[in-house]
């Protein structure tokens, strides 16, 4: 596919406009777009070839653990034992179509949740601005352009306002390129393309306007893309933890096989019988559920995430998200709803409060003229859908400028036609002042707004009813006391002013009339409050972190329950303006701004020293934004969270986790279910393990003892499948218990097993280990039973303990009875099932003679059941005196 105008960056805009046959004021029709969408495709790039059913299928068998068990069936194969042979075969298959199903869900779940996240472009058809799906755009298309916007095709420029772009991930330059609108010659490379905007870059400063010359892989990055084939890995650090914690266990039993061989070989047993001993305790040792368990946990607790409306974009986050500390916010949209409203409007004649009826301005012109510059000094569009509800376009506090104008009868599509628009001087986030030039009826003005301060710093007097009166110093104090005022209620301030220019060119910030202040309230969003309470009772500090002004936002943090003020006590807060570089400061003093809790005034540069703080202080650290000037930090932080409506597309690029609501809660939601995953893991690898270990154990002392084995390689196979793995499935997609949220975070260099829990798996194993030994004894010299049915004694003994051991891996701060795990429906389910898959290796005579097992009889029952009671007893008692003090470190299992 070719581009729509071949080296458009070539040719004078309107020349490019009359080649896509649009007219940039107007855009495309509906019709036009759907015929060029039918002749030109969807805008996306080819995505990597989807992990095919029988790469998955392959990739089951290429690990250590079915090499083991190959090694194993070829050994039963040499000696002659066929049925051993086929059976471990079989295990193997089951094993890997167990591992196929699951981890063929886990990856589709995981292409859905990428399909989750959408790119929306700002486009004009028809005459009107509309939101659209980035891979609904076609050649010709009209898009408007603001800083923090993600390039979604190939632009050619015909309007720009200090247009600044970083094409950093297509050139490799790092500072970003300032835009023009001249064309330039046909051969140079799209480093030097000033007037081109390309897909997949950002805008980092300006606005401007574009139109699609090139979609798809049709675009610069699409034809770069074309030329590179790569796969992600998407294996987690939990997961490559897991892998080398099976590996390492698997070489000690290896270790442990060869010494109970020698030891045997010693003792005078025959060769075969040593080898079974070995193949039983390597088999034994042999981890078979770990990764099957592991990818469903990973997918469905992302799954959860999902519906709670937090995409994460990358799987590590998932691992982190448990052991996040401190949790670094910005005020508007996130603890706000975002949805500004004029409040009042102060001028020279008066202050104005404005209600949702509106305002009648017949007596008011110094507040007509404050409203009037509102709307045209603007870059919002305001809208309504099919259903009536409001719609808009652009920002908030110029949607509610906008509206405010709007209910006193200013609509901005009608003052623009009596009043257009000439050049527009984008807002600058370092002089924190847009303004917009227009021809008036008696020549050109323009209309300005911004920060109070930066706006008074240009002011040379104040617009009243009557005419002006000059700004001195001490008038601009007065009015910032006002601001101060007004701020103090927790609203937003913009002042807004004018002047009369001499010409289109002329300096519109130069000797300013100031018409007025608007206050503007974004009242709190709903559930923050008790979000907010949720973190801190789960050892979670929340930071406010705005650049908003100070008093602004005590009184939201207040409002939300981020600070307790008393009711007499005046507003305080932390102004980074005051603030020296961090190195600059003393230990004590660095100590004490860890400590608060609302940062007003922060500067993009300030959030990435204040993240650097918090982390050199030993916390994991997520961090909220949704602007370009918060990538960086998002970046640089533990979790980047960047919201998923009004946000930016860098923003989103830049995070680890996307709220697609907007809702502090869910991020709170989103730190809840990484513990619950990290939690569930843990649990399950020490299930695991535990019950591996109790077979080594019992394999391993019968071996050492010259005694008859309690339990043969098929019988652990079996088991291994089968109460091993269903109940730690069960495990791991448990929802977490209630006091994972009411406990300290993880230490984010804690292993999955730390000491505790390798006393916990030997402790335990040893305990189930001596109730299958005893088992066996006693069927064969108190019962009197026969080989056969001792040794099914035995398996039975072993089956039944390892399934009520899944009961011990409640937390130790939980009931006995009441927990998380028997809240857990897919335990019982998993319990009945293997109770039944037991019963049928017992009297199914087909697999009771593959498996050499034997009814045992109501005596042989009796004593079997009884026996395995044993280990949950140690494990009760063990969680008893496990059990720590509230308020200490979660353990995420029994013994941590």
């Amino acid at each position: 596919m070719s581009a729509a105008v071949p080296e458009a960056w070539s040719l004078p805009a309107d020349e490019v406009a009359r080649g896509l046959r649009v007219a940039p004021a107007e855009g495309l029709s509906l019709a036009e777009v759907r015929e060029r969408r039918r002749r030109h495709g969807p805008n996306r790039l080819r995505t990597t070839p989807r992990r095919g059913s029988w790469r998955i299928l392959l990739d089951q068998f290429a690990s250590l653990i079915v090499a083991l068990l190959a090694v194993a069936s070829v050994v039963a194969l040499v000696f002659g034992e066929i049925p051993e042979a086929i059976a471990i075969a079989v295990v193997i298959l089951l094993n890997a179509g167990i591992g196929f199903v699951t981890e063929r869900r886990a990856v589709r779940s995981m292409e859905a949740l990428r399909r989750l996240g959408h790119v929306t472009a700002t486009v004009r058809r028809q005459g009107r601005l509309a939101s659209v799906p980035a891979e609904h755009l076609v050649p010709g298309d009209v898009v408007l352009l603001e800083g923090g916007d993600v390039l979604s095709a190939d632009l050619r420029l015909v309007e720009a306002s200090k247009l600044e772009a970083d094409e950093s991930m297509l050139t490799g330059e790092s500072l970003p390129v300032a835009k023009k609108l001249e064309p330039v010659s046909a051969d140079v490379p799209a480093a030097e393309r000033t007037c081109m905007l390309f897909k997949g870059t950002a805008v980092t400063r300006g606005s401007g306007t574009g139109i699609v010359v090139a979609t798809g892989m049709a675009t610069e990055l699409g034809r770069i893309s074309a030329l590179i084939e790569s796969t992600e890995d998407e294996t987690t650090p939990l997961e490559r933890r897991l892998e080398r914690l099976g590996r390492r266990l698997i070489g000690l039993t290896l270790g442990i096989a060869v010494l109970v061989a020698l030891a045997g070989l010693a003792g005078g047993r025959e060769l075969y019988l040593v080898i079974e001993i070995s193949i039983a305790l390597a088999v034994a040792t042999v981890p078979e559920g770990l990764p099957i368990v592991a990818t469903v946990a990973l997918a469905r607790g992302l799954w959860r995430m999902a519906r709670r409306r937090a995409l994460v974009r990358r799987l590590e986050a998932v691992e982190t998200l448990g052991s996040t500390g401190v949790i670094l916010t910005d005020k508007t949209g996130t603890l706000t709803e975002n949805r500004m409203t004029v409040a009042e409007i102060r001028t020279a004649e008066g202050d104005f409060e404005l209600g949702a009826g509106g305002v009648k301005l017949d007596e008011a012109p110094t507040l007509r003229e404050a409203l009037r510059i509102g709307a045209l000094c603007n870059n919002a569009e305001l809208g309504r859908e099919a259903d009536g509800e409001e719609q808009g376009v652009g920002d908030p506090t110029e949607l509610a400028l906008l509206r405010a104008a709007f209910q006193a009868g200013l609509e901005r599509r009608g003052l623009l036609e009596r009043q257009p628009e000439l050049r527009e001087i984008a807002f600058d986030p370092q002089t924190k002042r847009m303004a917009t030039v227009h021809r008036g009826e008696d020549g050109f003005f323009a209309a300005v707004k911004g920060a109070p301060e930066a706006v008074l710093e240009v002011c040379t007097h104040v617009v009243r009813d009557a005419g002006t009166e000059p700004l001195d110093q001490a008038a601009r104090a007065a009015w910032l006391r006002r601001v101060d005022e007004m701020a103090a209620r927790g609203e937003r301030v913009l002042a807004v002013a004018t002047r009369t220019l001499p010409s289109p060119e002329a300096d519109p910030f130069a000797s300013l009339g100031l018409v007025g202040v608007v206050g503007l309230l974004d009242p709190p969003r709903r559930g923050v409050r008790e979000a907010i309470a949720a973190c801190g009772g789960a050892g979670v500090r929340v930071v406010m972190l705005t650049g908003d002004h100070g008093a602004t936002a005590w009184n939201v943090a207040a409002a939300v329950g981020l600070i307790h003020p008393k009711p007499d006590e005046p507003i305080s807060f932390l102004d980074a303006r005051t603030l020296p570089p961090l190195e600059d400061l003393a230990p004590e003093r660095l100590d004490a701004l860890l400590e608060a809790p609302v940062v007003a005034r922060a500067t993009p540069e300030q959030k990435l020293d204040w993240i650097e703080l918090h982390q050199r202080a030993g916390h994991v650290v997520a961090m909220t934004g949704d602007g370009v000037n918060d990538a960086p930090a998002l970046h640089k932080a533990n979790i980047g969270v960047a919201m998923g409506r009004r946000g930016t597309q860098v923003a989103r690029e830049a995070a680890d986790m996307v709220l697609q609501d907007d809702e502090f809660g869910t991020i709170v939601a989103a730190v809840a279910q990484g513990r619950a995953i990290f939690a569930n893991i843990r649990k399950f690898v020490l299930y695991l393990m535990s019950c591996n270990a109790s077979e080594v154990l019992a394999v391993g002392a019968a071996a050492l003892a010259q005694g008859p084995l309690p339990i043969l390689p098929l019988q652990i196979l079996f088991l291994n499948l089968v109460t091993d793995v269903f109940p730690a499935l069960a495990l791991g997609v448990g929802e977490g218990g209630p006091t994972l949220m009411r406990q300290p975070p993880r230490d984010p260099a804690e292993p999955i097993l730390a000491r505790p829990h390798w006393r916990f798996i030997l402790g335990l194993g040893a305990a189930i280990a001596v109730a299958v030994l005893a088992a066996l004894a006693l069927a064969l010299h108190w019962l009197g039973l026969p080989g056969r049915q001792a040794t099914t004694v035995a398996f039975l003994t072993l089956a039944l303990g390892q399934l009520w051991h899944v009961f011990s891996m409640r937390d130790p701060e939980s009931g006995w009875v009441a927990n998380e795990v028997t809240r857990n429906p897919w335990i019982w389910g998993a319990i009945v099932l293997c109770a039944a898959l037991l019963l049928g290796a017992v009297y199914l005579p087909a697999l009771a003679d593959v498996l050499a097992l034997e009814p045992p009889g109501v005596a042989g029952w009796t004593l079997a059941f009884a026996a395995s009671l044993f280990p949950f007893g140690v494990g009760q008692l063990w969680l008893a005196w496990r059990r720590e003090p509230a308020g200490q470190r979660y353990s995420c299992g029994p013994s941590g």
